[in-house]
């Protein structure tokens, strides 16, 4: 496969902006790969796809406010920072980001207000740096009341305090993500509980998505291209569950790109998940062998990304462009804050 496989024309008039309200509310395109039946539904029908002892798998990460704006000792010069991962909790060492990065050296100090500052203690890469904050403890609850959400540089305005909420899903609970496991917006407490009472279990994996994310690829020759390096979790007793359901012959859906790769990157050869934490850079692209991703619920996603790559491997290239196109002929909204789409 070629970069030039994954391009098609998105107008920006259909890069949503704001999210749907309710969640649950916004457009469903179900593709069946066996039938190549395409379908028009609502989010919310998604619990009709599913049955008794099917599994659920979602993305516990939890979106932090990672955008930040101080003041550079001494001149006072206004300097963003972008929280991208924590390498050290106890010694609170974070690589960052900084704009502009010209103005900020090794020594520099940052203040954010009159407790919370950071010295800039390294350079990686030209706009990136290792910082060391003075806050002892959990920076994460220090920048949650000063930092802004870290909306997708194609969503093009400024973070408003709904997006606190509304760029998080209802299930989030581990700090760590910079950008939204965006196939989980759409659900709702309401549409779970429906879920857990037709018999379906949700269960939890983490996988910290990073900048890496909205990186675009830039070789053509896709087998050249590295993947950005993120943090996954899978607990042994969500590798239990997934792996009795895959046992008990019945289905696991995917809840987004990230958890899909987080599952894939764990498997054994028997074709079951273990439990595992550690960094994953897995790639996935046509043609992949899925060992545990059955059924994968996702945004539609940018042309040429490794998103929209991984959903091709899955329901195969041509018959996902094909519901690519007929989403951008019946206005279906895109990327994150816009609708979902069902593989069967």
């Amino acid at each position: 496969m070629k970069l030039s496989d994954f391009k098609y024309n998105l107008p920006k008039t259909q890069i949503a902006k704001y999210p749907v309200s309710p969640r649950d509310k916004s457009k469903l395109m179900v593709l069946n790969k066996k039938t190549e039946e395409i379908e028009n539904k609502t989010f919310s029908d998604v619990v009709d796809y599913m049955e008794k002892g099917d599994i659920l798998v979602v993305n516990e990460t939890r979106v932090f406010q990672a955008r930040l704006y101080g003041k550079k000792e001494k001149t006072n010069a206004k300097i963003e920072v972008f929280l991208l991962r924590e390498l050290n909790a106890e010694e609170c060492i974070w690589d960052v980001i900084v704009d502009p990065a010209r103005k900020v050296r090794i020594g520099n100090k940052i203040y954010f207000n009159d407790k919370l500052w950071c010295e800039v203690i390294d350079n990686t890469t030209s706009r990136g740096r290792t910082v060391r904050f003075n806050q002892p403890g959990n920076v994460f609850k220090a920048v949650e009341k000063i930092g802004f959400t870290p909306l997708p540089p194609y969503i093009k305005r400024e973070p408003e305090a709904s997006d606190k909420e509304d760029y998080q899903t209802v299930y989030a609970r581990v700090d760590g993500a910079v950008a939204a496991p965006t196939a989980g917006l759409h659900f709702t407490p309401k549409l779970l509980a429906k879920i857990e009472k037709k018999g379906i279990l949700i269960v939890p994996v983490i996988l910290h998505i990073g900048l890496g994310t909205f990186r675009p690829v830039e070789v053509e020759d896709l087998t050249k291209h590295k993947m950005d390096s993120e943090y996954f979790e899978i607990s042994p007793k969500s590798a239990d569950l997934i792996n009795k359901s895959i046992a008990a012959k019945h289905h696991v859906f995917v809840v987004g790109t990230s958890a899909c790769r987080a599952l894939e990157t764990s498997t054994t050869a028997e074709g079951f998940v273990k439990p595992n934490r550690g960094w994953t850079d897995k790639f996935i692209y046509p043609p992949f062998d899925f060992k545990v991703t059955d059924k994968l619920i996702t945004n539609f996603h940018v042309p040429e990304s490794t998103l929209l790559m991984l959903v091709c491997a899955l329901g195969g290239t041509d018959f996902i462009m094909k519901g690519y196109k007929k989403a951008l002929k019946e206005n279906y909204r895109f990327l994150s804050y816009g609708d979902a789409m069902l593989v069967l």
